[in-house]
């Protein structure tokens, strides 16, 4: 959810609703601006009113970087969409490669922020062999895939197998 505080747009990170034995309920919130990245803490009394922003989603596809800025193309007008690293997420952009189709969250007419799919389908570039044997419950091992980020896999993953990851959990589904 996004929400419209003083003019500035931001995104709910967190909540917790509290409510204490004495006294009025209230939500504990984190934070995050969405065209900076900042994040705060802010509590909301129970019953305190706030703007919420609806916002559209557009595809975009990412072409590249100029080492500070992401250029994404917006599918519908075809122009460049330059958004910095910062305001993606270093979360995200572990998990970035080229052409990759994302969406892009669209207030007034602009494309403010980017967000990519839930499940990517990237490359192992380096894995250390499985060892039969290794454990009894079945284990794992880290595996670096072809944008840097290392997650863990099953022993039996190899070098060259294009695998199905989970982006916000970092972790493996299933070869592809």
């Amino acid at each position: 959810m996004v929400l419209d505080m003083d003019g500035v747009l931001w995104t709910i990170t967190y909540f917790q609703h509290v409510k204490p034995g004495k006294g009025g309920a209230f939500v504990r919130t984190k934070l995050k601006n969405v065209l900076t990245g900042q994040v705060v803490e802010k509590t909301f009394r129970a019953g305190e009113k706030v703007n919420d922003v609806r916002l559209e989603r557009r595809p975009v596809n990412y072409s590249y970087t100029d080492g500070q800025l992401y250029h994404f193309m917006d599918k519908e007008t075809f122009e460049m969409i330059p958004i910095s690293g910062d305001l993606i997420g270093e979360d995200q952009l572990k998990y970035l490669k080229e052409n990759m189709e994302c969406e892009g969250l669209v207030h007034d007419g602009k494309v403010i922020s980017v967000e990519l799919p839930q499940f990517v389908e990237l490359e192992v570039v380096k894995t250390d062999p499985g060892l039969k044997g290794d454990t009894a419950q079945g284990g794992s091992k880290p595996a670096t895939l072809e944008t840097g980020a290392v997650i863990q896999v099953p022993l039996f993953i190899e070098e060259g197998e294009v695998l199905r990851v989970d982006r916000r959990e970092d972790k493996y589904l299933e070869r592809v």
